[in-house]
C-alpha cells in the first residue's frame, strides 16, 4: 500500500488486485503533479524553486462544475477529486476495480464518483478535462474525438505523464483536436499539457474502429476479418505471435455430449477465439479481457465471421475469476508480460491459475509466448506438465493438460 499526499487528504492506494507482495505503487509522480497544480500549488514536498521557474502561476483550478478523469491508472486523481464528483472514463477493468476500492478505502461515498468506461455515452458537458496520457496514442486519439463535443471555451484541460510519454504526436493530437496547446515545465520527471479548447475548431468523428482481413498466411484465421478499437493491442495489423498461434490452433477438445466450451483468455480483437468458433460452430466461446475495448473489438469479430447459432460470452474482468470452477474444455492464452506499462510476469501467472480452476479433468490450456519468457517452467508447477506443440526462433506454442489429483 503506498500513502499519496495531496491537499484534500492523504490515501493509502493499491493496485488491483491488491498484493501485499507488490512492489509497485499505486500513483505516479505524474498523478502528484496534476493534483498540485489543480491545488494550486507549484512545488513537491521538500523543494524551494521559485514559482516562477516552474512556468506555471501558483493559482488553483475552479472545481465546482463537471469534473472528467480520463485514464486514471489505479484511482490515485479520482480518489483524491472525490469531494468534487468526479466522472472516471477508464478502458481497464482492473482501473476500475482499483478505484472502486481506493475510493472506498478513503471512506468515500459510493456515490460520489461515478465510474464510466469508454463504451460508455460520454457525459453532455465537461468543465475540467484531466487527462492521465495512455500508453496507446490511438486510444488518447479516440477519447479527445469523443470528448470533443462536450468541451467549451471556458474548459479546463490538463493532461499529465511521465516525460518518457509525452511526445511530440501526443500533443499534436490535444492541438489538432481540443485546441492550442502547450506544457509545462518537467518535474519529478512528470509534465502537464495545457490545452485551451477552440469552439471553432472540429477534429470530426474518431478514426476507430477498424478493421482488416488476415492473410492467407493465418492458419486458421486466414480470411477473417478482425475489428479493432482504439488502444487495442496490434489494432492494424496480425501481430506474428497471435499468427504463429493460429496455425497451431487445436481442435476437437469438446466433451463427450456436445460442443466444447472454449475460452479466449486475453481476448484482444478475438481472432483466436472467432478462429475457433468457425472451426467448431458447436462451441461456446467465452472471451475475456481486462480492456473495454478488447472485449468490444472480440465482439465485434465475432459477430462479423463466426455462424449465427454459434454461442458466445464476452466479458470484461480479472482472468477467469468470473467463470465457474471446472466448466471449460480448452483455454486459448496469448499472455502480456506488462500491465499498465509495468514489465511483469504476474499477469501470466494469475491468467495460468486461473485456468486451471476453470478447466475441468482433461481439460487444455494452450498459450503462445516468446520463448525467453519460459512459461514451460511456470505451467509445470501449476499443472505438473507441459509439452511443446510447436516453436521457432522466436515462439513457443505451449499445451498444459489438468490432470484428476
Amino acid at each position: 500500500m503506498n500513502q499519496l499526499i495531496t491537499s484534500w487528504g492523504a490515501y493509502d492506494l493499491t493496485r488491483f488486485p491488491e498484493d501485499p507482495r507488490d512492489p509497485l505503487r499505486a500513483w505516479s509522480a505524474a498523478d502528484a503533479y496534476l493534483l498540485r497544480h489543480l491545488a494550486g500549488e507549484t512545488e513537491p514536498a521538500g523543494e524551494t524553486e521559485p514559482a516562477a521557474e516552474t512556468g506555471e502561476a501558483a493559482k488553483s483550478v475552479d472545481l465546482s462544475g463537471a469534473v472528467v478523469v480520463v485514464g486514471d491508472r489505479w484511482g490515485a486523481l479520482t480518489t483524491a477529486l472525490a469531494e468534487h464528483r468526479p466522472t472516471l472514463i477508464t478502458d481497464s477493468f482492473l482501473a476500475r476495480e482499483a478505484t472502486r476500492a481506493n475510493v472506498a478505502r478513503a471512506g468515500v461515498a459510493p456515490d460520489a464518483v461515478r465510474l464510466s468506461t469508454t463504451d460508455d455515452a460520454p457525459p453532455s458537458r465537461i468543465d475540467v478535462l484531466l487527462v492521465r496520457v495512455p500508453k496507446s496514442l490511438a486510444l488518447l486519439e479516440d477519447q479527445l474525438h469523443r470528448l470533443a463535443p462536450a468541451l467549451h471555451a471556458g474548459t479546463v484541460v490538463v493532461g499529465t505523464g511521465m516525460v518518457t510519454e509525452i511526445h511530440t504526436s501526443t500533443l499534436d493530437l490535444f492541438e489538432r483536436i481540443i485546441g492550442p496547446t502547450r506544457t509545462s515545465l518537467a518535474r519529478q520527471k512528470a509534465r502537464l499539457i495545457f490545452s485551451t479548447p477552440d469552439p471553432e475548431r472540429d477534429a470530426g468523428p474518431s478514426p476507430w474502429p477498424r478493421s482488416y482481413v488476415l492473410d492467407a498466411d493465418s492458419g486458421a484465421g486466414s480470411g477473417l476479418t478482425a475489428v479493432n478499437h482504439a488502444g487495442v493491442f496490434c489494432a492494424d495489423r496480425l501481430d506474428i505471435g497471435t499468427r504463429f498461434f493460429l496455425r497451431h490452433l487445436p481442435t476437437g477438445r469438446g466433451a463427450a455430449g456436445g460442443g466444447p466450451h472454449i475460452v479466449d483468455l486475453g481476448c484482444g480483437n478475438g481472432v483466436l477465439g472467432t478462429a475457433a468458433a468457425v472451426a467448431d460452430p458447436e462451441a461456446t466461446v467465452t472471451f475475456i479481457d481486462e480492456s473495454y475495448p478488447a472485449v468490444v473489438s472480440a465482439e465485434a469479430t465475432f459477430r462479423a465471421n463466426a455462424a449465427a447459432s454459434t454461442r458466445a460470452e464476452f466479458v470484461a474482468g480479472d482472468a477467469l475469476s468470473a467463470v465457474p470452477a471446472g466448466s471449460v474444455d480448452l483455454v486459448l492464452n496469448n499472455p502480456p508480460f506488462h500491465s499498465h506499462q509495468a514489465t511483469s510476469g504476474a499477469t501470466a501467472w494469475r491468467m495460468f491459475a486461473g485456468a486451471r480452476a476453470a478447466l475441468r479433468p482433461g481439460g487444455e490450456l494452450w498459450v503462445v509466448g516468446n520463448r525467453h519468457l519460459q512459461y514451460h517452467v511456470k505451467l509445470r508447477k501449476l499443472f505438473g506438465n507441459s509439452q511443446v506443440v510447436a516453436s521457432d526462433p522466436k515462439f513457443v506454442v505451449l499445451k498444459a493438460v489438468k490432470r484428476d489429483r
